[in-house]
């Protein structure tokens, strides 16, 4: 008989790729994980795994078990909701937010999950969009809130992420991204280096020190994208996650960056904001269950749009 614990392993397999990042991700030792498939290659009758020395790939009868088990799954999650129906919003609830939502809006979003659940007892996870998929899969998270980022120039970039195996999501906002620089004027951009008058603001400043998120992340990418569009490969002096601290050093006259409107809902003195052609979209994301999603991912989006400044709290088309 096939085990359904054994077959989540073998689909996370697919998505992870190695044995050693199954086990980080669900907190087993390797040794475990490579037990468990081995029992179900023995349940099965049939190789699922192609093994040279510590590296694995899926047969063509894995590959192929993968996809009944995403669909053994989703069905499993289609059950747990329909049970759901009916019943009090209750229990805990595994929140992943990203960092820059996290310190603008967990206080408040734990604040209404309560009042309107006394009995719901939500944890947040600060996660990048980038591992929210594996770790909704995982069981680690119920909901989780990402984002991508979308261009208005038809450059091709920006476009809303290929649909992940077992995940669907729903969108709740989008932010206009804005040029944050210093409105001291020793700082600005010296006009005998460019006297032709220079209309796109990201240009503008291409001589300027930047303040960039971390390389690798979807945010650098962004901003990188952005600057290349305008026609420079963008340099930095400093490397920020944290919106604040990005903008503490623009007004400190450390450079400039780009900034969502949810973190630039009050920018120091001594910054001044442009928006730029970039737009930050917001998504909860879940695991798929049939035509409806569990109760808590609509108390989720609720408590969230109850959360958000009022300039925020609606998806614009």
């Amino acid at each position: 008989m096939l085990n359904l614990h054994q077959l989540r392993l073998l689909r996370e397999l697919a998505h992870r790729g190695t044995i050693a990042a199954v086990a980080d991700a669900l907190s087993y030792s390797p040794s475990a994980v490579s037990q468990q498939l081995s029992l179900l290659e023995r349940n099965a009758g049939v190789p699922l795994l192609e093994r040279s020395g510590r590296r694995v790939a899926l047969t063509p009868a894995g590959a192929n078990l993968v996809r009944h088990a995403e669909v053994i799954l989703e069905r499993l999650e289609t059950a747990r909701t329909e049970l759901a129906e009916g019943r009090e919003v209750a229990g805990p609830l595994r929140l992943g937010i990203y960092p820059s939502a996290a310190r603008a809006l967990a206080s408040g979003l734990l604040v209404s999950l309560r009042r309107a659940y006394p009995r719901l007892e939500p944890w947040v996870w600060e996660v990048d969009p980038a591992d929210a998929p594996d770790a909704l899969r995982a069981g680690q998270l119920d909901l989780a809130l990402t984002h991508y980022y979308e261009y208005d120039h038809a450059s091709g970039d920006g476009r809303p992420p290929p649909a992940e195996p077992g995940i669907r999501s729903r969108p709740v906002f989008t932010e206009r991204m804005r040029l944050a620089t210093p409105t001291d004027p020793a700082l600005a951009p010296d006009p005998d280096e460019d006297p032709t008058p220079d209309e796109d603001p990201v240009r503008k400043w291409r001589h300027a020190p930047w303040i960039l998120p971390t390389p690798g992340t979807l945010c650098h990418t962004s901003v990188t994208r952005l600057c290349e569009a305008s026609g420079f490969q963008v340099g930095s002096w400093h490397r920020v996650d944290d919106y604040d601290t990005a903008l503490g050093l623009v007004a400190a006259g450390a450079g400039v960056a780009v900034v969502p409107d949810l973190s630039a809902q009050n920018p120091p003195e001594g910054t001044a904001l442009t928006p730029l052609p970039l737009r930050r979209r917001s998504e909860v994301a879940f695991r798929a269950a049939g035509p409806a999603a569990h109760p808590a991912v609509e108390a989720f989006i609720a408590a969230l749009r109850d959360t958000l400044p009022t300039e925020l709290a609606t998806e614009p088309s």
